[in-house]
């Protein structure tokens, strides 16, 4: 019996020794994963996209409308998929299943990606409500929407790049100007359609952010119209907390949508300048744009503290709701000064 167990001995300490050196590797790869991709040039970017196709566009030469945005929509995409660790959010093996701050910052890309998206198919690329969807982005929309979970048959990426693939069809349409069947239009109107969804995404993630500490609210579902209904009633009163094993979560899920919409913002301010400079609203759009460059700070914390308000701890999520709260209401702003005749 002894010598069964010392025969068997040296194989233990080696599959330990692996097992060991494999969690390492695995820890250190995930902490690798999770450093946040640097933003890129929208511009360069775009014309990176027309080099590609072999379409000319000289580093000096006037870019055709859309193209910046489109191509700015595109690139952010591909960062989501292409980045080191690829799309983790539907992970299912190590590191990818143990990683929680990554996949949390990829929801937050994805749902602006699929916000520009639904925008480009409804407004940018149509004339009026009556026009005909371009079909390259009635292809391109769904697939963005896909489940973003979805691990095998068929998985996220693939359902996404897919997507990316009908988004290059467009953009390459649009970006010739030989062609003239894809059209983005740069109005006011349409410029107001998609800062209304921005308005409300960053609205509901200042509320969770600052729900971290729990608050006592009023209930005004119904204030300000004296016939307005809902459908069953609520108390006048309620506590709002957002639980504290969500706080990280909801945290990094706001950098996510920060770090997108400063990309989307600096394209959108390129796509759409003779708009904005007759509204003497370029320098809104940049300050919303640097409010939000405030969110991509670098962490010196190791973990999200949840401080009370004003305790002795700090409280990550207060400071990043101030932030989106301040280019929130900015939008708000540049939404009622685009609004004017």
């Amino acid at each position: 019996m002894n010598i069964s167990a010392d025969s068997s001995s040296p194989w233990i300490k080696t599959a330990g020794i692996v097992l060991g050196v494999y969690l390492l590797g695995a820890v250190l790869l995930g902490m690798y994963w999770s450093i946040t991709p640097e933003p890129f040039n929208v511009r360069a970017n775009a014309r990176a996209l027309m080099a590609e196709e072999g379409i000319q566009a000289g580093s000096k030469a006037k870019l055709v409308t859309g193209a910046v945005t489109m191509g700015t929509l595109i690139g952010v995409m591909e960062t989501l998929l292409d980045k080191p660790g690829g799309y983790t959010h539907n992970d299912r093996f190590p590191p990818g299943v143990w990683l929680d701050n990554m996949p949390n910052w990829e929801y937050g890309v994805l749902i602006q990606v699929r916000d520009l998206s639904r925008a480009m198919r409804e407004v940018f690329s149509r004339s009026q409500s009556q026009s005909k969807e371009d079909i390259d982005l009635i292809e391109m929309e769904p697939r963005f929407h896909f489940d973003s979970d979805s691990w095998i048959l068929p998985s996220s990426e693939s359902e996404y790049r897919e997507g990316l693939k009908y988004a290059k069809k467009y953009f390459y349409r649009l970006a010739d100007k030989k062609v003239s069947d894809a059209q983005f239009y740069a109005r006011a109107d349409n410029l107001r359609y998609f800062l209304a969804t921005v308005d409300s995404r960053l609205g509901s993630l200042s509320q969770r952010l600052s729900a971290s500490v729990g608050q006592l609210r009023l209930n005004t579902d119904l204030a300000g119209d004296a016939a307005a209904k809902q459908s069953t009633k609520a108390p006048m009163e309620q506590i709002v907390r957002t639980p504290w094993t969500e706080i990280d979560d909801v945290f990094y899920e706001a950098r996510g949508t920060s770090w997108a919409l400063i990309q989307f913002l600096k394209a959108l301010e390129i796509d759409f300048a003779d708009v904005l400079r007759k509204k003497n609203a370029q320098v809104s759009v940049r300050q919303i744009i640097r409010e939000l460059e405030g969110t991509q700070e670098p962490m010196w914390s190791p973990m999200i503290l949840n401080g009370s308000g004003f305790g002795p701890l700090a409280n990550h999520s207060l400071v990043m709701a101030s932030y989106l709260s301040r280019a929130n209401s900015a939008i708000i702003d540049l939404r009622d000064l685009l609004s004017q005749g």
